[in-house]
């Protein structure tokens, strides 16, 4: 892994480039630089994604969340609090889409109360499944996952771009989602197999 400081400055750069932007392409919108502008979610998601790495991949607890995901029983032999890391996390967890809810109701400048969240689940699960995420717990990335979220959206904005009905939309995801579940399990037993 590389040093610690080295990590930081890769993070702190990034949201730093990402504040210059979000900046520049607001600024007078559009009339110093031709682009239209970036939302300011595009800021939160990086600087989201800047915490959810560092947590993940610089601390104790982030390897803590890993070993309970690959073999619970293991970590708890090696003296991890089963209980209090799984509190946290999924605390952080429902912080985070806390987060993401207000994102929503913000971009959509309402939210009903009948709102139906089900596909927003099916589109969050193919974005972790496609981003390298196992099903089966102790591997993926916060960066794949948002990436896999590209893919997602780029999928669903391509067939609302051919006029595809929202039941095809809803079939072509879940197809891509169990494609990329299959590929997980598969990958997995062979890992399983070759052990």
């Amino acid at each position: 892994a590389p040093p610690l400081g080295l990590t930081a400055l890769k993070i702190g750069g990034g949201l730093l480039g990402g504040v210059v932007i979000v900046l520049i392409c607001n600024t007078d919108r559009g009339r110093i630089l031709p682009i239209q502008g970036v939302p300011w979610v595009v800021l939160l998601v990086f600087g989201i994604l800047a915490v959810w790495t560092f947590v993940l991949g610089r601390t104790r607890f982030g390897r803590y969340v890993y070993a309970i995901g690959g073999n619970a029983e293991a970590a708890r032999r090696a003296g991890v609090n089963l209980a209090l890391i799984r509190t946290i996390a999924f605390t952080l967890c429902s912080f985070t889409a806390g987060l993401a809810g207000v994102i929503y109701a913000s971009r959509l400048r309402s939210i009903s109360t009948a709102f139906d969240g089900g596909t927003l689940v099916l589109y969050a699960v193919a974005a972790a499944v496609i981003g390298g995420t196992s099903l089966f717990g102790g591997r993926g990335k916060a960066l794949h996952g948002v990436l896999g979220g590209v893919v997602i959206a780029g999928i669903a904005n391509g067939m609302g771009l051919l006029n595809m009905s929202a039941a095809s939309q809803y079939m072509v995801t879940a197809l891509v989602l169990l494609v990329a579940v299959t590929i997980d399990a598969l990958t997995r037993r062979g890992r399983v197999a070759g052990t």
